[in-house]
């Protein structure tokens, strides 16, 4: 009996990412859009609800169904991949990953 790979938050995040890499960019996109209008903290979830209204609303491409549970593993890539936004999201430790 073979054992099923644990399949886990971030491992789902990182597939998610992969599969749909225009996510991400419009997270960095509205991300500097808004730190280039002054704001030093944002929130993630404005960002993320942004993406959702931009594919759902005011485009005709493919709904992205990003999931709550990517909102922080995509602040924290944020973050992580310009250190110079360090504290540019407030993050909470997570509970799982």
């Amino acid at each position: 009996m073979a054992l099923k790979k644990e399949t886990t938050l971030l491992n789902r995040f990182n597939d998610f990412n992969e599969k749909n890499p225009e996510v991400y960019e419009l997270f960095k996109k509205f991300t500097f859009q808004a730190a280039g209008k002054g704001h030093k903290r944002l929130s993630a979830w404005m960002i993320a609800n942004r993406i959702r209204w931009e594919t759902q609303i005011e485009t005709v491409n493919d709904d992205y169904k990003i999931s709550n549970d990517y909102i922080a593993l995509y602040s924290r890539k944020f973050m992580k991949d310009y250190p110079q936004y360090d504290g540019f999201f407030q993050i909470k430790e997570m509970k799982r990953v």
